[in-house]
């Protein structure tokens, strides 16, 4: 870096003193050619890297133990203290470097997607959205500590919500039914809370892109979102598609489940057992086991994807980032729900948290995470930060396909299925959630629309939109008898997904990319593995250095969710379920 602008310690990088110098110099600085806009670029991301990640390490240590008061109130002073201060010289950063790749041709080819991108940040910004936001934040940390917080009494053990899971796979119906009911009886307690909530962040959303010019958060996420290449009528269009060619297989499948089971309709905890009353899968025994497992089936996949792996760790951290580790994998009390991977981009490493209790989604959810530690470090030494990010639609991707190009290795000597029966018991499970997961998919992006297009809308009339989504779309809960004690929960099932808290309008990323994940998937069937896996690797490496559509065609993939390419791939998943059989 230039003397006159030294670098930022990430350790002091949430210091405002320390932090507001560098950035005002930045801004400040002369610029007299190309080169040195281009290398003010450089400079500007790294000195926001470092900021990101010290942000990042309080949040990581925050959801890794929600109950550690000093790491909440820790995170809570970084969004009330820190954020509202940096976001107007982020703004004065922003316009300057508009102004740069405009001045000095910086808007095509290399530079085409951090122009674009830069430009649009800056018409949307507005100083009085500022605390808004900022309320916005604190309310998602709310979220955490609600369902952090939340225990269940259960077989003698107080177990945190992940823990359930494994006793809705019983073959002991009883078991089920009172797991579930333990389980719902104690969402229920904090349903209300988490209504208002919700309602309180829905008031926010849409008093902030009134500010920034727009009817409603409907238009105003889709550009702050940056999705220049498909609008609310694709989604509409997918919502359709999915209501033709998914909800057919979907009942299907409910159907084979409920006469294997023998009973005359389903109820909410007959949906995970095994149908042909076989025992629960059971992949691994902890967050060691978990990695050492997955080592192994890396290492048949693709040994440099192994490579990368290798540089994770081994699984036996429990303490967050504080450790210096990358992984914080098995589900304790307290800890947030969920999955995710963190670039700390400053150190170009990444890091997985997750909530393992022992079941075969975990193994899905750990190669998923593992995609995107993939596609962070295979992009790590691009010099832009702003290209070190890709956009969610395909970072999904990259998580996605690692779920169904691993599948044919996971019974691998060393891995998690030895017994051929169980391994292709966990391929068919994986692919049948391949495509039954749309059908949410849809519903939580449907979802969604409703409730921004009707900002004034009532707890009651939300509940009731959900419930008519929910008949629509086909989600299992639509399909089965829900005893009178626990309708309350079922026009709320929505609130334990995460995103709509968190991270609003986030949903329908997956959808196109479970539709570009099943196209890999397609292409390593048809043309073998080392193709799928070589346009795998080069698409992830360019980053989000292309726009959304150029990224797709380097994995050879159309970008294309529409009723066409929905269909077709779902025939072909139906194809394979059939050859897999029960």
């Amino acid at each position: 870096m230039p003397a006159n602008t030294p670098p930022i310690d990430v350790s002091k990088a949430t210091s405002w003193e320390i932090v507001e110098p560098v950035l005002l110099a930045l801004a400040s600085r002369d610029v007299a050619d190309a080169d040195a806009a281009r290398a003010w670029l450089e400079e500007r991301g790294e000195t926001d890297a470092a900021i990101s990640e010290a942000g990042d390490l309080l949040y990581i240590n925050m959801t890794c133990d929600t109950s550690n008061e000093d790491a909440a109130s820790a995170y809570r002073a970084y969004l009330e203290g820190f954020v509202p201060k940096l976001k107007p010289l982020a703004f004065a950063l922003d316009r300057k470097q508009a102004e740069l790749c405009s001045k000095f041709g910086l808007t095509e080819g290399r530079y085409e997607v951090i122009a674009r991108d830069t430009v649009t940040d800056v018409e949307l910004f507005r100083e009085e959205n500022i605390p808004l936001e900022t309320e916005l934040s604190t309310l998602g940390q709310d979220y955490q500590t609600v369902i952090g917080a939340m225990t269940i009494d259960f077989d003698g053990r107080t177990l945190p919500l992940p823990q359930i899971a494994p006793y809705l796979e019983k073959t002991d119906r009883a078991v089920r039914e009172g797991a579930y009911r333990a389980l719902t009886t104690r969402r229920i307690a904090d349903a209300d809370k988490l209504d208002e909530l919700y309602s309180r962040q829905i008031e926010l959303r849409h008093r902030a892109s009134v500010n920034a010019g727009f009817d409603n958060f409907i238009g105003y996420t889709f550009k702050s979102k940056h999705r220049f290449d498909y609008g609310p009528e694709h989604c509409a269009a997918f919502h359709e598609a999915v209501e033709k060619t998914v909800m057919p297989i979907a009942a299907k499948l409910d159907a084979e489940r409920c006469k294997a089971l023998g009973i005359d309709e389903l109820r909410p905890w007959d949906l995970a057992v095994d149908p042909e009353g076989r025992e629960p899968l059971r992949p691994f025994d902890g967050g060691v086991d978990l990695v050492n497992k997955t080592r192994a089936v890396m290492q048949a996949t693709d040994p440099s994807l192994a490579a990368l792996f290798e540089q994770l760790g081994d699984g036996t951290n429990d303490q967050g980032v504080r450790t210096g580790a990358n992984l914080d994998l098995d589900s304790r009390i307290g800890k947030a729900p969920g999955g995710y991977q963190a670039m700390l981009h400053s150190r170009r490493q990444p890091f997985i948290f997750m909530n393992a209790a022992g079941v075969h989604r975990d193994l899905e959810t750990m190669v998923h995470e593992a995609g995107h530690a993939f596609h962070s470090m295979l992009c790590a030494e691009e010099p832009l930060l702003h290209y070190r990010e890709s956009p969610i639609e395909f970072a999904e991707v990259a998580s996605m396909s690692m779920e169904l190009l691993t599948m044919p290795h996971w019974g691998v000597e060393g891995g998690f299925y030895p017994d051929p029966a169980d391994l292709a018991r966990a391929q068919r499970k994986q692919l049948e959630g391949s495509v039954t997961t749309l059908a949410w998919v849809a519903t939580i992006d449907a979802f969604q629309h409703w409730v921004y297009a009707n900002p004034g809308h009532s707890i009651a009339d939300r509940h009731a939109a959900w419930l008519d989504l929910e008949s629509r779309f086909g989600v299992r809960s639509a399909r089965v008898a829900w005893p009178a004690d626990l309708e309350p929960w079922r026009s709320r099932t929505w609130q334990a997904q995460l995103h709509l808290f968190e991270v609003p309008f986030y949903y329908i990323e997956y959808g196109i990319a479970q539709l570009g994940a099943l196209g890999l998937w397609l292409r390593s069937v048809k043309e073998g593995p080392e193709v799928a896996l070589g346009a795998y690797r080069e698409a992830l490496a360019l980053g989000g250095s292309r726009p959304l559509p150029d990224l797709f065609a380097a994995a050879g993939l159309p970008f294309d969710f529409g009723p066409e390419t929905l269909g077709r791939l779902a025939d072909q998943v139906g194809a394979e379920l059939e050859r897999l059989g029960a």
